[in-house]
């Protein structure tokens, strides 16, 4: 199953790239098709395959990373794995 993950900024490497964290697990993402919307640190984003595609809050952020949780069986744990094992 392909999910995009809230994953939260914690550094602006340049205006196409940024190091965001999910569940303790960073990595370097494109945040090409943010560019207009100036993203900072600290702000949630929705990810799905190394790309950022939009801005959520942090209640949507925890809201959805709860029902990933809920899916059952390894959903999560295979999510933040793949979140790992990936680069751009």
């Amino acid at each position: 199953m392909c999910l995009g993950v809230p994953a939260q900024v914690v550094e602006i490497i340049d205006p196409t790239r940024a190091t965001v964290s999910i569940d303790g697990v960073t990595r370097t993402i494109s945040t090409d098709l943010l560019m207009a919307d100036g993203l900072i640190e600290g702000e949630w984003v929705l990810v799905h395959v190394g790309f950022a595609l939009s801005k959520i809050d942090e209640a949507e952020a925890e809201t959805t990373l709860q029902q990933i949780r809920q899916l059952g069986g390894s959903t999560f744990e295979d999510e933040v794995e793949s979140f790992k094992s990936s680069d751009i």
